[in-house]
């Protein structure tokens, strides 16, 4: 009886301790989030890939999952969707989804901005005597019918004394847009700088013999990407999006620092791409979208509130939305890091 008693209790704290056991991998499990990029895995995609590869989201709790995206409406719609927990979107994108959908439930919101100016840009062939936006009146453009620049093309016009109707548009797919410039087939197009003009590079154009107008240089004020969340894990996991943002930050900074060396993450997970040229690109959106005087003047990761409302009412207004976007349902500061933490650009 005794010998019993004794072997029901050891039976008893041997079944405590493997339940114990078996519960510890599900306490210290890592919060999975899959991510969207807005686009292939190139230069940009670094600031991102680097806060993976150097364990910073892991020192968060985090277990991120990349993937490389296809346009910021598609990023914007799996976000919402819930197919992905957060994504890299142009805010532009963000605000016509939400506008466009003001019943539908759990919408994205912006939780940090990455390009502080929109990189689009008009680029022409130096050949071509267009100089500034007034040449390009009469003139045909050409984008994909989803380009950020062509869409935002009226406000480009508008700040610059021009009739939006005064320049005719030709639609293709975005491997042709800047061969169907070098032929001649079009005037000029739109598209990011750090995109087009390399591409122009790879059709055997040198930079001399291209003409750059960036929308930010020409009364633009638009923001570009930022980081979004679904409304499941701002709502649920907020701590998770906190931990994200805090781990981008860190590896913003090392980028800044160092492009030379996070372009080692973007080989990382894409082998076959050309070092040197996306080191260039990652450089160029850093100069015209990220590091950029109106960037350092607000913050890095921050918004002016003025200027989202004047970004608002402007989309509003040429993407035609159904109701007219309410900046406070679009961008949530609160889960920002710290102003030290956010403190990336080199001294």
């Amino acid at each position: 009886m005794h010998f019993t008693l004794r072997s029901s209790r050891f039976r008893q704290l041997a079944a405590s301790v493997a339940v114990a056991v078996l519960a510890l991998p599900a306490l210290a499990q890592d919060t999975k989030i899959k991510f969207q990029l807005d686009w292939r895995f190139e230069g940009p995609s670094a600031l991102f890939l680097v806060a993976r590869s150097k364990g910073y989201f892991a020192q968060e709790k985090l277990d991120v999952t990349i993937d490389a995206g296809n346009g910021s409406g598609n990023a914007v719609n799996r976000v919402a969707s819930g197919t992905y927990d957060m994504g890299f979107a142009d805010l532009a994108a963000l605000m016509e989804f939400t506008a466009n959908n003001p019943s539908a439930p759990g919408k994205p919101v912006g939780v940090m901005m990455v390009y502080n100016d929109t990189p689009a840009a008009v680029l022409a062939l130096k050949k071509s005597g267009i100089r500034s936006p007034a040449d390009l009146k009469g003139r045909k453009l050409g984008a994909p019918v989803f380009d950020a620049g062509r869409r935002a093309w009226p406000i480009l016009a508008r700040s610059n004394g021009l009739d939006p109707a005064a320049a005719a548009w030709t639609s293709m797919e975005p491997a042709l847009r800047e061969t169907m410039l070098v032929r001649g087939d079009v005037d000029a197009i739109t598209g990011f700088t750090f995109t087009s003009l390399l591409n122009l590079n790879a059709r055997g154009i040198k930079d001399e013999d291209v003409v750059v107008l960036p929308y930010p240089k020409y009364g633009v004020r638009l923001y570009g990407n930022a980081i979004i969340a679904s409304d499941a894990l701002v709502k649920q996991k907020p701590e998770a999006v906190k931990g994200f943002l805090r781990a981008f930050a860190k590896a913003a900074r090392d980028v800044m620092a160092n492009p030379e060396a996070a372009i080692k993450s973007v080989k990382e997970r894409d082998g076959l791409i050309d070092e040197k040229l996306e080191l260039r690109r990652l450089k160029l959106a850093i100069a015209t979208a990220i590091a950029t005087p109106s960037a350092k003047a607000e913050g890095f990761g921050q918004v002016s509130a003025p200027r989202l409302s004047l970004m608002a009412s402007q989309v509003s207004d040429v993407y035609a939305t159904k109701t007219r976007v309410d900046p406070k349902t679009v961008w949530v500061s609160t889960f920002l890091p710290s102003a030290a933490e956010l403190n990336v650009f080199p001294k």
